[in-house]
């Protein structure tokens, strides 16, 4: 079989996304425990003080839940587990829409951005760390590559 034979061409998304699969975890594995060691901050966790804290513009810079959802990509139920163990340590705050009763914003405190100020430093060095050693690897290599290249930055839609 060559690289141009058809019968090959099946095998490479499928060994692409093993490949991506292996590096995400690679870094979140990395990162949770960096996080977790010095802050008491899961990856999640931290990734929703991220997003919540770059939403946070005053008035009307909350997210609604399903946003948030959307965001740290978990269900609703998880999303809501997540929120209440941020909110019970005072990170996040929760309050009602006030042009519509039924939806719920949720914002940053300001002592879940005093931790996110304190925990970036260690989650991008854990980051750094993580994605110099998985570019040693030649099937991660590229991966990196392009992670390392990205311009403007991800935001998953609303």
């Amino acid at each position: 079989m060559t690289a141009t034979d058809p019968a090959a061409a099946p095998a490479a998304p499928a060994h692409n996304w093993s490949a991506l699969s292996l590096l995400h975890g690679r870094v979140e594995s990395r990162v949770e425990r960096a996080l977790h060691t010095a802050h008491r901050l899961s990856a999640r966790e931290y990734a929703l003080l991220d997003v919540l804290s770059r939403q946070h513009d005053g008035e009307g810079g909350h997210l609604q839940m399903r946003q948030v959802a959307g965001s740290v990509v978990l269900s609703q139920s998880a999303t809501t587990r997540l929120v209440t163990r941020l909110e019970e340590r005072g990170l996040l705050a929760r309050h009602l829409c006030p042009s519509d009763r039924r939806g719920i914003y949720t914002d940053v405190t300001d002592a879940g951005l005093h931790l996110l100020e304190q925990a970036r430093p260690t989650h991008d060095s854990a980051l750094r760390d993580a994605l110099h050693q998985a570019a040693a690897e030649p099937a991660l290599a590229p991966l990196v590559h392009v992670v390392q290249h990205l311009q403007g930055g991800f935001r998953p839609p609303p």
